[in-house]
């Protein structure tokens, strides 16, 4: 028990995009990120949850630890602050900069790299900013990418219970990612454009390319490998977001796991319509529309590697990271789930996120918040997605006894 209880201690900090020096055993990955989040108050978090206005942009350089101090498809999160960059991802630069700047950047790196290709990576739900950051920074390492990284990240709060706010937010970011898409596209120097999605991340990637198809007339030719992994989206809807694009299409990749619970909750959520990213592959009709439309699939459903959901599999497997990287290479497998012991408990109870599921799973989570910092965390969100944030007097008591993420503790 007491091993227990050290372990659920044992939470990643946060705030980890304070730049740091450079280590010489150490790599680096330079990316630019596009975001319609707001800023942060806290300067190592950057950006928040919440919703810019306008899109903002930034330069970040990310130092990834040598291989003696992590395994393929890893993300060495800091076990404190400052990181220690020989044996912690840390960041060695996080400038926001303007949009002419961002321009630059791009069009210098592009230059410099061997076949002017752009990989865009759109993450999933339930990600702050510095999950992103982080989980792309070791995909490009681990899958070898030649690419220019170029990081499109949106308003995720970052909690189980805010599926909703997470999902309108990537309905609002569709024109901030289509334009992005536009402007690679008009880019004489930009010569091919491969996109990798996650989880809810996949709806905003085939919206915004949907969107530009309608307005272009078609998708530019440039736009080669589009990677679904365990894509949150309807398989109804996604028949209807193919077409939309017409014949001329990127090569699509989709990366399938049976076993997705996430999966298996959003489909709850939505109505029991299946999600894109469980389907049986070898299953009618998806079979033949699969074949029909010259889509392929990896099927991870046997593979052991990512988090207890089985939902990122696609970069948490050496193996499949590597896949990518051949993939890109040639024709040129999204998220870190930041949930706690207590988040699982919520889940579990929740069902399709109905409020009578949703309160006996913050009774039962209650003390799992005391001793698990990633609960804790979430755990005001949870409350506040039940009540709203003013709440009554019970919630707040529960709110204020969990909103000090940092200390380690939790006052009863």
């Amino acid at each position: 028990m007491g091993l227990t209880l050290l372990a659920a201690c044992a939470s990643r900090p946060t705030g980890v995009l304070e730049p740091v020096g450079a280590s010489p055993s150490a790599t680096q990955v330079e990316m630019l990120v596009t975001t319609t989040r707001g800023r942060s108050e806290n300067p190592g978090e950057m950006f928040s949850g919440e919703r810019a206005l306008n899109p903002t942009f930034a330069d970040i350089t990310v130092s990834i630890p040598p291989d003696s101090a992590r395994k393929a498809g890893e993300v060495a999160w800091p076990r404190k602050l400052p990181p220690d960059p020989a044996t912690d991802f840390a960041a060695l630069k996080a400038d926001e900069i303007d949009r002419e700047t961002a321009e630059k950047w791009l069009n210098s790196h592009v230059r410099k790299s061997p076949d002017g290709s752009v990989l865009v990576f759109i993450h999933g739900f339930n990600n702050h900013f510095e999950d992103a950051v982080f989980r792309f920074a070791q995909i490009v390492h681990d899958s070898g990418a030649r690419s220019v990284p170029v990081l499109a990240t949106w308003p995720s709060r970052g909690s189980l219970l805010a599926y909703g706010y997470d999902r309108e937010s990537t309905n609002y970011t569709r024109n901030a990612v289509e334009r992005l898409f536009q402007y690679l596209a008009a880019d004489p120097q930009v010569k091919e454009v491969s996109v990798l999605a996650h989880s809810m991340g996949n709806w905003l990637a085939l919206e915004s390319l949907r969107q530009m198809a309608i307005r272009n007339d078609g998708l530019p030719a440039k736009f080669k490998n589009v990677m679904l992994a365990a894509p949150d989206v309807d398989v109804d809807v996604f028949r209807s977001q193919i077409a939309d694009m017409g014949q001329q299409r990127p090569r699509f990749t989709l990366f399938v796991s049976r076993d997705d619970r996430a999966l298996a909750v959003s489909r709850r959520v939505w109505g029991n319509v299946s999600r894109l990213g469980a389907i049986d592959p070898e299953q009618s009709p998806y079979k033949e529309e699969l074949a029909v439309n010259e889509i392929t699939v990896v099927d991870l459903t046997q593979l052991k590697e990512g988090d207890s959901l089985h939902h990122t599999k696609f970069a948490e497997s050496p193996e499949i990271v590597q896949l990518i990287g051949r993939r890109l290479s040639s024709g040129q497998t999204l998220t870190d789930s930041r949930l706690g012991l207590g988040d699982h408990i919520v889940a579990a109870t929740a069902g399709a996120a109905h409020s009578v599921g949703t309160a006996a799973g913050l009774v039962v989570a209650a003390p799992a918040a005391i001793v698990d910092q990633n609960t804790r965390q979430n755990y005001v969100h949870h409350v506040e997605a039940l009540v709203g944030p003013s709440g009554n007097a019970n919630s707040n008591t529960a709110g204020n006894a969990c909103r000090e993420p940092r200390s380690g503790t939790c006052s009863r």
